[in-house]
């Protein structure tokens, strides 16, 4: 029985069948490129013959005193794959309208805590050949960042498949460089700690004039939701936004925050319900070290950053944005882990209580919508030899954060997952439309 760091516990904790806590990514295969498979149903056959469990997918929660599930793991003896690994079908005609629809009703279902806390469905039948693979697991097993990293130790650079590299089967070595930079494992903060960390992130917070908690305006994402999702999905060529960096000295993230902005602002401005304050965003930055990046658990940091929302121009929004953010990532860079860790948990705790039975609505947004930016495989990557065409992240919205944006880097692209509550956030796909449009803007006023 292992216990659960305070984060992962809390991401069990508060999770209700309104608020999902688990993370997904949606990929796409081409098996055109495949000198392995010849055929979708090949490569699933292939694919669900994996039957060897690594230790972080025999995971499940304990349940001490008879009731409390949120306190430590149990290791499952044996995982049945049959319901863990499933097929689906796409309905004709087979596109992505289609298997956007199948995607958010399983996005949208909790996952079974008397079992280990992830599933995997492999999705034929899209009118292009290509095979898609749904993949969730419990924010408390792994952040986005170890799900990223673990996604790319299982695909292979080579097109010629000498293995197949499976989520729950993943057994590929550690490479001697990576063990050697690993820091040892310490003991949990305590209270003290904590407290003395929040204290000294508190000041840096108010010296450095940078957002505080609870004082983003409200809008019409910042409202009770329900369990219900929708998601919507688009990829854009790294080279336009890498164009736009190089010519302002912004960053990818930077010219990323700018798109959303952008996006927000018109779908806001189309509702007649855009506010006078700028509209704020939490940005998840990741705290661990390259060798400690796929480790299990959450190691991520929360950033806030101003997105410009009331400002016309879209260059002179990226620039308030780009100023925003290095002042935030600075912050966090600079303190000790410990104290930029309770920043962050400083920055989310009004999101905490919000989701707590009995407790009234929040008389202001701690922020507005999560954005994060997740890296991903720098060159193309394949499974069986079929090429990972798309990887689209999909996280989850919290209590009065109906919608929530994740990218990923893949190869030449970028690809952007959106995930809102299907109640409180209508014509979803009006979103991706306007973050094509931002990114247009964009480089017409920086050109």
């Amino acid at each position: 029985m292992d216990l659960l760091n305070p984060l992962d516990a809390a991401f069990l904790a508060l999770e209700s069948r309104e608020h999902p806590m688990h993370v997904g990514a949606l990929q796409l295969f081409d098996l055109d490129t495949a000198h392995g498979p010849s055929s979708v149903a090949e490569l699933c056959d292939n694919i669900m013959s994996v039957t060897d469990v690594q230790p972080r997918f025999r995971r499940y929660p304990s349940r001490v005193l008879g009731g409390f599930s949120s306190l430590s793991w149990t290791h499952c003896e044996h995982v049945d794959l049959d319901y863990h690994v499933s097929r689906y079908a796409v309905p004709n005609p087979g596109g992505m309208h289609q298997l956007r629809d199948i995607v958010s009703g399983l996005h949208s279902a909790l996952l079974d805590r008397h079992r280990p806390l992830w599933q995997s469905y492999l999705i034929e039948g899209l009118s292009d050949g290509r095979l898609a693979v749904y993949t969730k697991t419990h924010h408390a097993l792994m952040d986005g960042v170890s799900a990223i990293r673990l996604m790319q130790r299982t695909l292979d650079v080579d097109p010629d498949p000498t293995r197949l590299g499976v989520m729950w089967g993943e057994t590929r070595p550690r490479s001697i460089s990576s063990a050697r930079g690993r820091r040892q494992p310490r003991g949990l903060p305590t209270a003290v700690s904590l407290a003395t960390g929040a204290l000294a992130a508190g000041r840096a917070l108010i010296s450095r004039n940078l957002p505080a908690p609870l004082s983003a305006p409200l809008t019409m994402f910042n409202v009770p939701i329900g369990g219900a999702r929708r998601i919507a999905v688009r990829s854009w060529p790294l080279a336009r936004i890498h164009a736009i960096r190089q010519t302002t000295g912004t960053t990818v993230n930077d010219v990323v925050l700018a798109m959303c902005s952008a996006a927000l602002r018109s779908y806001l401005l189309e509702h007649e319900a855009l506010p006078e304050a700028p509209l704020i965003a939490m940005v998840p930055v990741s705290l661990r070290s390259e060798a400690d990046a796929d480790a299990d658990g959450n190691g991520v940091g929360a950033a806030l950053c101003n997105l410009a929302t009331d400002v016309a121009d879209p260059a002179d929004r990226l620039a308030r944005i780009a100023d925003s953010m290095h002042h935030s990532k600075k912050l966090l860079c600079q303190l000790p882990e410990f104290a930029a860790l309770a920043l962050s948990a400083l920055l989310m705790a009004p999101i905490g209580v919000s989701m707590l039975r009995g407790f009234p609505p929040l008389p202001r947004a701690p922020f507005n919508i999560a954005i994060s930016n997740v890296p991903g495989p720098r060159t193309p990557v394949h499974l069986g030899g079929a090429r990972l065409d798309a990887v689209y992240p999909l996280s989850f919205p919290f209590e009065g954060q109906a919608l929530n944006i994740t990218l990923t880097s893949n190869a030449d692209n970028l690809d952007f997952g959106l995930v809102a509550c299907r109640r409180a956030v209508p014509h979803l796909d009006r979103l991706v439309t306007h973050l094509d449009d931002g990114l247009a803007e964009l480089e017409k006023a920086t050109t």
